[in-house]
């Protein structure tokens, strides 16, 4: 209703006397704040209806620098165009219709230069929504600023703006890249001393996050290298360097950042590289060793350390550098730092210290994930080949294939292969390639048994390829695999005799139906899942009754024999037996007593005995037949 009621109000405006329009409306903008854009529309039209166009005017305004939503800006300054437009085309109409005069003309400009104007306010104006809305955003603070380029009073006065009202604890994004901005605003204007005193003031301030705090630092200190004053970075960074007497915790968020910032590893890495430039060895390594003993250093630092001292020749340090670095981090950041001093620690002694580069090797390798073993096994397996006993190195090579990742367990065998053929000749390397077809998953264990197959082609040894081939064909589906049993064909026509082929034949219908089963049987198991998911019954009674089958007595019984496919008749048997070896009246005896008990044995539960041949019983059957009269072996 109050809605309505303002409608009303600013589109009658000369019938409604009686009622305060304007005190209505803005009351109405209290209460409906989420009709804000359309209430300030309504009293602009109020106005305008009066024609009062300056007063209409001067509520757009206020309402585009008040409105609190995008939405509503958008509505408003939307209607605010359209009036600027509106009054133009009436001036120029005007101009038409009575001729030009100066008065006219100077309106008309003047029209003209406001509708301008506005337009180009217009992001500033929505930027200003933005920032009434949330007023501790930096993002649009720096926007503000670069929508004032080439204005710096405006630059400046935003800058200093957003730095008195953004709190930093309730800063959106980081405050400290709105203070870096304004320094380097007044450095690319050349004047250095105002941007120190920016930094002064910010180092000052109360962040939330030490990296903040970092980071105004670094820019500080960068300010003064990229200026030439050396000095005066490197007093910076002993400042900011220097431990407060109670020395907190870097993570300790009771205590200001200002306490905790000596502690940050970016300041303590530019100190370093500093002073490896600008100081001396000894000042720079003891700034390596404060960040030691802090235990700050990250693996960079180490590797950066180590090297300063490889390069002055202080090798024994750099490695207890690098066993310093080791105790502090673990797998997987450790993994350079170990890489890298077991490959200064060989190429240094060689084989001099070759205990000790054992057992360095060994210790690496311990917790090491299988991620990161194969590196390190073929460094410990170089150093054995290159300054050990072979047999070592086989032994690494042997370790490797079992403790990398499964993915790379086949390259690691062809390369355990490879320096066995080098190191011991070919016929060393069939344990390995026995190993392998173990291990290894099917698709790799049929490459590496074509492999080894070959191998033992060309060493003479055709029994052992023909048994390799065999071994590998169970990993060998003819439907996808044919290139193995192409070589194999191949194989048996060069060196094989009719029955070899026709083994290969039979093995290859046998693999194939193996094969052809588990599909089945696999997709069967599919379907019968899907169908229980999608067809199973809402009661289970139904289902029982479903499955049942209900049948007469007599029926049953006649069914209850239930016919095995695989049952071996052994009637056909006997009568092939009988033909080859027993006379004619025995085999009339035989059946004849045969039918005499069938009857019976059908009386008996179903139960069919059989008569078991001659030759079984051998010698012994004579006797029985001398014993008794009928025949029959009892």
């Amino acid at each position: 209703m109050w809605i309505e009621l303002c409608m009303l109000l600013s589109e009658h405006p000369t019938k409604v006397t009686s009622v305060k329009v304007e005190p209505v409306i803005r009351q109405g903008l209290q209460r409906f704040t989420d009709m804000t854009g359309k209430l300030w529309i309504s009293l602009a039209d109020y106005y305008i209806r009066k024609r009062q166009f300056d007063k209409a005017r001067d509520i757009y305004e206020e309402a585009v620098k008040t409105v609190m939503t995008v939405r509503d800006f958008g509505q408003v300054f939307d209607v605010y165009a359209e009036f600027e437009e509106q009054l133009i085309t009436l001036k120029i109409e005007q101009r038409t219709k009575h001729g030009k005069t100066e008065e006219n003309e100077l309106d008309l400009q003047l029209r003209l230069k406001r509708f301008e104007r506005l337009m180009e306010r217009r992001p500033l104006l929505l930027n200003s929504v933005l920032l009434r809305q949330n007023p501790h955003n930096v993002s649009e603070w720096l926007k503000r600023v670069a929508l004032y380029e080439g204005k710096p009073r405006e630059i400046v006065d935003t800058y200093t703006e957003a730095i008195k009202t953004i709190d930093p604890k309730l800063a959106t994004g980081k405050l400290s890249a709105l203070w870096i901005s304004f320094a380097k605003f007044y450095e690319d204007n050349s004047q250095l001393k105002e941007s120190r005193i920016i930094y002064e003031k910010a180092v000052l301030v109360p962040f939330v996050k030490v990296e903040e705090l970092a980071e105004i630092w670094s820019h500080y200190v960068e300010l003064e290298l990229r200026h030439e004053c050396y000095e005066e970075a490197l007093k910076h960074l002993r400042r900011v360097t220097q431990a407060p007497p109670h020395k907190p915790s870097y993570f300790d968020r009771t205590e200001p950042v200002q306490n905790r910032v000596y502690r940050s590893v970016k300041l303590w890495s530019i100190y370093a590289d500093l002073e490896e430039s600008l100081g001396t060895f000894q000042s720079t390594k003891a700034v390596y060793y404060r960040i030691l003993d802090m235990r700050i250093a990250s693996p960079q630092i180490i590797l950066n350390f180590a090297e300063l001292l490889e390069e002055k020749n202080y090798f024994e340090e750099s490695f207890k550098v690098y066993e310093r670095g080791i105790a502090m981090f673990k797998w997987p950041l450790v993994y350079d730092l170990w890489t890298t001093y077991l490959t200064k620690f060989v190429a240094r002694y060689g084989g001099d210290k070759l205990e000790r580069a054992r057992d360095l090797f060994e210790q690496a390798l311990d917790k090491c994930p299988a991620k990161f073993t194969k590196s390190v096994f073929l460094l410990y397996a170089k150093l054995e080949e290159e300054y050990g006993l072979k047999r070592h190195a086989m032994a690494v090579y042997n370790r490797a294939t079992q403790s990398v990742l499964d993915e790379e367990r086949a390259e690691m065998f062809q390369i355990y292969i490879n320096r066995a053929t080098a190191c011991f000749g070919v016929t060393h390397t069939r344990q390995i390639y026995e190993q392998a077809l173990e291990i290894l998953p099917d698709d790799d264990a049929r490459k590496f048994a074509l492999q080894f197959a070959e191998l033992e082609t060309k060493l003479g040894e055709i029994d052992r390829a023909r048994s390799i081939y065999i071994h590998g064909s169970q990993f060998a589906d003819p439907r996808h695999h044919n290139e193995f049993w192409r070589l194999w064909q191949a194989f048996e026509v060069s060196h094989g005799n009719e029955d070899t082929f026709r083994e290969m034949l039979r093995i290859k219908r046998s693999v194939r139906d193996k094969y052809s089963t588990a599909s089945s049987f696999s997709a069967v198991q599919t379907e019968a899942a899907a169908a229980a998911a999608t067809d199973e019954p809402a009661d289970p009674m139904a289902a029982i009754q479903k499955d049942v089958m209900f049948v007469r007595g007599t029926e049953q019984t006649q069914n209850s024999q239930a016919n095995n496919p695989d049952e071996i008749n052994l009637d056909d048997d006997d009568e092939d037996d009988d033909e080859e070896g027993a006379g004619e009246g025995e085999q009339e005896d035989n059946d004849g007593a045969r039918k005499s008990k069938s009857g019976k044995d059908e009386e008996d539960g179903g139960i069919v005995r059989q008569v078991v041949p001659d030759e079984v019983f051998g010698k012994l059957a004579e006797q029985v037949y001398k014993d008794d009269d009928s025949g029959i072996p009892q």
